[in-house]
């Protein structure tokens, strides 16, 4: 997108939009899945003197490897059923605690553009797993972020930077709307921490049509551990492929140094 085009659209978002966040929806999500958490205990943190939901698993290992902060898609909630409640369930096994956190989400049927305004209600969230995890004494932290979920955590990461991360796994990223482009580049190229780019073969046109950009910044940013990984006959919500992407993040993670 042209430089003087980009301006003149966040121009127009932010005047546009002084939309916050639903909170009101947000409690309805909790309520509607706080009593059917079967694996791991629900956990209230506060940000910005607001409680949210997020859902806390222990490794079932003794000694654990650390622990992996993992954001859900646009409108969805921290018990999704597909890709964050499969991985949050699964990566203890793999000797990870997982906390998977209840993101700001807006009315249904909101696009890209409304969501981009509330990006910055997304970082006291993530500040607040990193602090909640390190206040177990775990060392090694891991963020994990699908869709809109990596666009908040992309915002995150260009105003703090990767110094309190290990490591950083975007799946399904880039992911817009019809004629809503990406308004800031991947932050890739930036990053100290090794990088994993997951997409699936099916996913959405835009992520898949941006993955040689995102590996070109991540080639850029020149971690060795980095890498990029398409998952065969997935699409965008994992609906197939979720055990193979699954595999494919444990396997990385548990082979980091």
């Amino acid at each position: 997108m042209p430089r003087i085009v980009f301006f003149i659209t966040l121009l127009f978002i932010t005047v546009n939009n002084s939309m916050a966040s639903d909170l009101a929806r947000e409690k309805r999500l909790h309520d509607e899945i706080v009593d059917s958490i079967m694996d791991g205990d629900p956990v209230l943190l506060k940000a910005n003197n607001h409680s949210f939901l997020s859902i806390h698993m222990e490794s079932t290992t003794e000694e654990p490897n650390g622990g992996v902060i993992i954001l859900h898609g646009r409108g969805l909630h921290p018990n999704w059923e597909t890709v964050v409640q499969p991985l949050r369930i699964a990566l203890p096994e793999y000797g990870w605690d997982t906390l998977s956190l209840q993101m700001p989400v807006l009315p249904k049927d909101t696009k890209y553009y409304d969501y981009v305004p509330i990006f910055p209600e997304a970082a006291p969230r993530i500040d607040a797993a990193i602090q909640y995890l390190k206040q177990k004494g775990l060392k090694n932290i891991i963020l994990i972020a699908h869709s809109c979920g990596a666009h908040m955590a992309m915002h995150w990461l260009e105003e703090k930077s990767d110094k309190q991360l290990t490591a950083y796994v975007g799946i399904g990223t880039g992911a817009t709307d019809y004629k809503q482009p990406m308004l800031r580049s991947f932050p890739y190229a930036k990053m100290t921490i090794p990088i994993l780019d997951i997409y699936g073969s099916e996913d959405y046109k835009a992520v898949i049509n941006l993955a040689p950009q995102r590996l070109k910044l991540i080639t850029k940013a020149g971690h060795p551990q980095s890498k990029q990984q398409m998952i065969p006959a997935a699409d965008h919500y994992y609906a197939k492929g979720n055990k193979e992407m699954i595999k494919a993040i444990s396997d990385w993670l548990n082979n980091l140094k």
